[in-house]
């Protein structure tokens, strides 16, 4: 029996999820998460074999959520389900170690084959997920990144700083860099720049 934690805001396709991926492998739910906070604390205290979780979740979205409880089960297996691969979003999942990506799309019966290979050790990507992250035109660095996926969370330049333990005046330095790169005025702007270019 594979036990898992299912994290996702959309409450339909969580409830379906939850009542058919037991029907299609030997799995079992053992909690529901609505939001990034809710899936950290359902994963600690359930310690799943494998936590299914969406990248988009309101407050703390599904990598923001990953970090939080890598910090407590650093060994935690993850597949984490989106609808849009962005190259950036999968560069940033793989340096996490998140183990498996897949479509929200996928039919549940191929959701559970991917848990039972997570399961087992295996890694997976999906194709159509690979395919479109492949192609990566982002000019910005993964530190450039991590600024701008910040930033478009509203935090100020000292938050920045603090979160991901930099100076601020080296955020400042990263932010005037991605606004040179995405030629926008302000760092609000070149959030939004990169976002619209899938590269957060």
């Amino acid at each position: 029996m594979t036990t898992v934690v299912l994290a996702d805001d959309e409450v339909l396709l969580r409830k379906a999820l939850a009542a058919l991926l037991p029907l299609e492998g030997d799995i079992a739910v053992l909690a529901e998460a609505a939001n990034g906070a809710a899936a950290v604390e359902a994963t600690i205290a359930h310690r799943p074999d494998v936590l299914v979780i969406d990248l988009e979740m309101p407050g703390i979205d599904g990598l923001e959520a990953v970090v939080e409880i890598r910090r407590v089960l650093p060994e935690q297996v993850i597949l984490m389900l989106t609808r849009h691969a962005r190259p950036g979003v999968l560069r940033s999942a793989l340096k996490l170690g998140i183990q498996g990506f897949a479509s929200k799309s996928a039919e549940p019966a191929h959701i559970a084959e991917i848990i039972t290979a997570l399961r087992d050790g295996r890694r997976w990507i999906d194709q159509d997920v690979s395919a479109a992250a492949i192609v990566d035109d982002c000019p910005l660095t993964d530190r450039e990144i991590d600024v701008l996926r910040a930033t478009g969370h509203g935090y100020s330049v000292a938050e920045i700083a603090a979160q991901l333990h930099l100076a601020p005046g080296t955020v400042r330095n990263y932010l005037s860099n991605t606004m040179q790169k995405t030629q926008t005025r302000t760092r609000h702007e070149a959030a939004r720049y990169a976002r619209e270019h899938d590269w957060l």
